[in-house]
């Protein structure tokens, strides 16, 4: 509401500098507006802001006093260290392919597990898999050191053995930066491993643009003050990292929400997944250096640079069959990022999706469109067709 205020008298005047693609429909409407009453319009605006605010604010309250909490059974805990936990989806006496699934270090694993209709990992079990979910929860004093090395090739390194006492070699998917751990973990035990699937996740970060790794590269010293004032990145300043993202995005949801009946599905379903956006976690400060300046400003994965263990984690050292998929309408890892990743893959094969980061895994058609066809292709894998 401020912005548009304060742009409009030089809109009027010609002197605001439009992107080149909206120039024309700015040009446009700024001769329509000549023939409009300056200060009736002006009223207007300031009316039009404040109803999009109440109404933003009316959503927020709304959501604050839902009765939807998550109450989903946990099933049992297999393995434990520090606060890392391996949780084990299998149904009794399922014998099918085990799946080893790694989510991000910055979100909650139940994302994979959010509600009853929308769970990749109890869609898997029900299909006979034996689904395996590796549960980061926050870091505690265990893990205040660790880097990226100490998840890999440390918690996920034990993780995977006691996979393989318990079952089979697993095919190992990862969802977003989890799939940069699966894929690091997959080239140090490739001869454990069955295959890999990779979730939206990204690889060479400064694809389409490096414009991203150019504003976080100018803000390296506050992150810097930040993380060491904190011992890492705290939830508040992820949650804000990823808010400009897209600015508009939260008041519009908001918005919508609001005017949802309170009582039904798609208000339920926003509830939950709201309420996994804002129960994140923060990175510990050495994984926060590595994914903020080795990845995002300094692209070391995408330029073949990036180690664990003394090896270099690139896609050309993992021949085994991979699945990469990608979101069509990611905002958070473009598209080009994870097909930068996807095509340099010697056994791997992508395929595109018509959703968002998000939608992929916990939204209306992930069920159909994105956990059956994982299912099919680890059933093709199973056959020896996985390629």
């Amino acid at each position: 509401m401020l912005t548009s205020q304060l742009v409009l008298p030089h809109w009027r005047n010609g002197s605001f500098a439009w992107k080149p693609h909206l120039r024309h429909t700015a040009e446009d409407l700024r001769h329509q507006l000549e023939k409009v009453d300056a200060d009736l319009f002006r009223r207007a605006l300031t009316a039009e802001g404040c109803r999009r605010i109440e109404a933003f604010l009316a959503g927020v309250e709304t959501y604050r006093r839902h009765p939807y909490r998550r109450a989903l059974a946990e099933p049992p805990v297999i393995w434990r260290e520090g606060t890392t936990r391996l949780l084990d989806y299998s149904a009794p006496g399922a014998a099918g392919t085990p799946v080893l699934v790694v989510p991000s270090l910055i979100n909650r694993a139940y994302v994979l597990d959010l509600t009853e209709k929308r769970s990749f990992v109890r869609y898997l079990a029900g299909k006979g898999f034996r689904p395996f979910l590796v549960d980061w929860d926050t870091p505690g004093p265990q893990e205040a050191d660790f880097g990226l090395e100490d998840y890999v090739a440390g918690r996920l390194g034990r993780i995977l053995d006691v996979v393989l006492a318990a079952a089979a070699p697993p095919v190992v998917v990862g969802y977003c930066m989890g799939g940069l751990l699966a894929l690091g973990l997959g080239v140090l035990r490739q001869a454990d491993v069955r295959g890999l699937g990779l979730l939206a996740t990204p690889w060479d970060f400064h694809a389409p643009s490096p414009q991203q790794s150019r504003m976080l590269a100018g803000l390296r010293q506050p992150f810097e003050e930040a993380i060491a004032l904190f011992g890492g990145l705290p939830t508040d300043v992820l949650q804000s990292l990823f808010a400009t993202i897209e600015p508009g995005g939260i008041v519009r949801k908001f918005i919508a929400f609001g005017q949802l009946s309170a009582g039904g599905a798609k208000a339920r379903n926003f509830v939950a997944l709201e309420d996994w956006l804002n129960d994140g976690v923060p990175l510990v400060a050495a994984v926060a250096r590595e994914c903020l300046f080795d990845w995002y400003v300094d692209n070391r994965p995408g330029r073949g640079e990036w180690q664990l263990a003394g090896a270099r984690i690139v896609p050309q050292a993992f021949t085994k069959p991979c699945l990469a998929m990608i979101p069509a309408h990611d905002r958070i890892v473009p598209p080009e990022s994870a097909l930068a990743l996807a095509g340099a893959l010697p056994g791997g094969r992508h395929h595109m999706v018509s959703m968002g980061h998000i939608g992929m895994v916990a939204g209306a058609r992930a069920k159909m469109d994105v956990y059956a066809y994982i299912a099919r292709w680890l059933v093709r894998l199973n056959q020896g067709r996985g390629r």
